[in-house]
């Protein structure tokens, strides 16, 4: 069963039937009414209910949220064809659904004044998918135990003096094979494999599957610095404030490749049944009262440039990005996982 699971993440199923059989065994099955708006997210429920329900209370229609990972929806969604009852797809990743764009699960919708709300450098080229919200993946460090200016990029943390002071993203983690596959576009293979082993030894035993295990370890000291998306940074502190952790921006000046972003978004299933619904729901989430909620309840960045991100944190505009297109990352990925599993990060 692993296998199958690591070969569907990947996009590579080791047959058909095995993909099915995860999907089938991964989400739960959900029923559908006419008066049901049915959202599959690979969210995590915390993150995108406070949306769905000020959605609701606004609307009146009825939401149902069905929550997994996003690769075991979008092989659900290929099982159900047709039959499905899912109106909307989130995930957690923009490459995932490029995924499900190219895979056909998506349907191209216009959504009014889309233009003005959401930049296209953060939707589908055919608008099937839509960014929601941005996270930026950065160094937390202890502030007793790291000088900020000893990290000037991510790439920083393979060199030989972090060994045992840091901590990492295991394999499987959406956010880490984001993070190479941008630096992989930019920096070409030569560098990624050497960067990654370094990660590998200086990591070593601190391999964790939550960044909240990340923030929470740099935090006791356990380690001096790690990766994880901003935002876990941030809610850390929301409940130790006396925490000794900060955030380091890298990769900025004219020689760095840019911070890496990825987007949580939104497509609207290929076979809804409830359309006008799905579309009052996408427009709901990129206005300016859903992008709020982003932007204060998670501590995300907002993708629309109308909605200012939370004062704590340095505004998007203020800031390098990295040049690789969301859309990318789909067609990145599996050479990405081949470069990941042949370093032997686990």
């Amino acid at each position: 069963m692993k296998r199958w699971i690591r070969a569907c993440r990947r996009g590579i199923p080791a047959s058909v039937v095995a993909c099915v059989l995860v999907a089938i065994l991964a989400v739960p099955a959900v029923s559908h009414a006419e008066d049901r708006l049915v959202v599959y997210s690979g969210r995590a429920e915390r993150f995108i209910q406070p949306a769905l329900d000020a959605f609701q209370a606004e609307s009146g229609m009825t939401v149902q949220l069905l929550t997994a990972d996003s690769t075991a929806l979008i092989n659900r969604l290929r099982l159900e064809g047709a039959r499905t009852s899912a109106d909307v797809l989130i995930t957690n990743d923009a490459g995932t659904l490029e995924r499900a764009r190219e895979l056909h699960l998506l349907r191209a919708t216009p959504i009014p004044d889309l233009e003005d709300t959401i930049p296209d450098q953060f939707r589908a080229p055919d608008d099937s998918w839509i960014g929601l919200s941005g996270r930026i993946w950065v160094v937390v460090y202890n502030t007793t135990m790291v000088n900020p200016d000893a990290i000037s990029s991510i790439l920083d943390l393979g060199d030989p003096r972090w060994e045992g002071r840091i901590a990492i993203p295991n394999a499987g983690s959406v956010y880490l094979q984001t993070g190479v596959s941008v630096i992989r576009e930019i920096n070409g293979d030569e560098v990624t494999i050497r960067f990654l082993q370094g990660l590998k030894k200086n990591a070593g035993s601190f391999v964790y599957g939550k960044n909240r295990q990340i923030v929470a370890a740099v935090a006791r000291g356990e380690v001096a610095a790690g990766l994880v998306n901003h935002y876990y940074i941030s809610r850390h502190l929301a409940k130790h404030p006396e925490a000794p952790i900060a955030m380091q921006l890298t990769d900025q000046g004219d020689e760095g490749m840019g911070m890496i972003l990825n987007a949580a978004g939104v497509g609207i299933t290929a076979h809804t049944k409830h359309l006008a619904h799905a579309q009052a729901l996408v427009r709901f989430l990129v206005a300016s009262k859903g992008q709020r909620l982003f932007a204060h309840e998670n501590k995300e960045y907002p993708l629309n440039p109308r909605v200012p991100a939370a004062s704590e944190l340095l505004p998007l505009h203020r800031f390098r990005v990295a040049s690789v297109p969301l859309s990318h990352l789909a067609q990145l990925r599996d050479p990405t996982m081949t470069v990941i599993e042949d370093v032997g990060l686990r």
